[in-house]
């Protein structure tokens, strides 16, 4: 699988509109190659560089297999948000303390859908996607405030 954003290259700068220097929205994916025994598909964006460890800016899942894009400021209609590190269920754009973050975007292709309560974060997600994901792709953004 691939996936790519039009809007910052996989390594290079998010652009101030996705952060919270500016319109703190998400910025657009576009992904390809999903298997084609695909059932549902994740998104779980995470900062490692957070002091605390690991911060969970977005984790959706059973994203419906047939959908190959993320508009920017949109949820794939029929999919799960759980609950970021804020403790929000939505996306909660890069706005790192001090120094250069990066922000990995990961998609995961599954071999089911998930049911998982609404208060799910990104551990639990990833415990429940054990022995299902049949492929994975990330890119990555940079931000620094």
């Amino acid at each position: 699988m691939k996936i790519i954003s039009s809007v910052f290259k996989d390594g290079g700068n998010i652009p101030a509109k996705y952060t919270c220097s500016g319109e703190g929205i998400n910025p657009p994916l576009q992904w390809s190659q999903v298997p084609v025994n695909t059932k549902s598909l994740v998104l779980i964006v995470d900062d490692p560089d957070a002091p605390s460890g690991v911060f969970s800016h977005w984790v959706l899942w059973n994203i419906p297999a047939h959908i190959s894009e993320l508009k920017e400021n949109s949820v794939p209609i029929n999919s799960e948000i759980g609950v970021g590190s804020n403790g929000e269920n939505k996306y909660v754009s890069p706005c790192p303390p001090s120094g250069i973050h990066h922000y990995r975007f990961k998609l995961f292709a599954l071999d089911s859908e998930l049911f998982l309560p609404a208060s799910s974060r990104q551990i639990h997600l990833e415990q429940a996607m054990g022995g299902h994901i049949l492929d994975q792709t990330m890119v990555v953004g940079l931000f620094k405030k």
